[in-house]
């Protein structure tokens, strides 16, 4: 039987990111002048990342998902502390290369669609690192058929999988002759991924209980 301790330990991790991103929509309002989630979209845009970001290395430290059975030196930590800030600015890159491939802006709002790729990364990267290391040969075996683990490697699978989903559900009211203000690029977009992120971290925990004894027999 899977260790349901493990579960609830991933549904709190789960809750916790939640509440980064509402954080993010409820605190700043009231601290700064004249912010709005559609107004300062691009400041919105850097809370957002920050918070998750921070959440996700503190669940590192506290909960310590996929823990190694080794120990590490010093060294060893900060090289892994370096490779995984390497990792993450890689992975903005990526993702704004990938976007603009997909059809933003290539030279005009160069700002708004790299603090697009950092949220993206905070959303997915972050996790990655935070859970599985700054180990690309894990990442592929996570996201590859049947290569999940752990309850921790399939909350990730689902909350990826469902934020790149909604950044790319959220281009498509773009190019509608609508003029509203939210299709200004990447307002849509980056909610869609935030709303993917949060339907992830609020599905995963009750998809992984449902699925328990099939997951456990897998992992066997």
């Amino acid at each position: 039987m899977m260790d349901e301790a493990e579960i609830r330990r991933v549904a709190v991790g789960h809750v916790l990111c939640w509440l980064a991103v509402l954080f993010s929509l409820c605190v700043p309002p009231l601290l700064l002048d004249g912010f709005s989630l559609l107004g300062t979209h691009l400041t919105w845009l850097f809370i957002c990342s920050a918070c998750v970001v921070t959440v996700n290395v503190l669940l590192r430290l506290t909960l310590k998902p996929n823990p190694s059975t080794k120990r590490s030196s010093f060294s060893h930590k900060v090289n892994k502390l370096y490779k995984s800030c390497l990792y993450f600015c890689v992975s903005c890159l990526l993702f704004h290369g990938i976007i603009v491939l997909y059809g933003a802006p290539l030279v005009e709002s160069v700002g708004e669609t790299f603090l697009f790729a950092v949220l993206l990364s905070s959303f997915t990267t972050s996790r990655c690192l935070c859970i599985l290391g700054p180990n690309f040969h894990a990442w592929i075996r996570v996201f590859s058929k049947d290569g999940a683990m752990s309850v921790w490697d399939h909350s990730l699978q689902i909350t990826t999988i469902c934020s790149i989903v909604g950044a790319w559900l959220g281009a498509f009211p773009i190019p509608l002759d609508w003029d509203r203000p939210w299709q200004v690029w990447p307002v849509s977009c980056s909610l869609g991924a935030t709303f993917g992120y949060v339907v992830g971290l609020l599905l995963a925990p009750f998809w992984i209980y449902w699925n328990r004894k099939r997951l456990t027999y897998k992992s066997r």
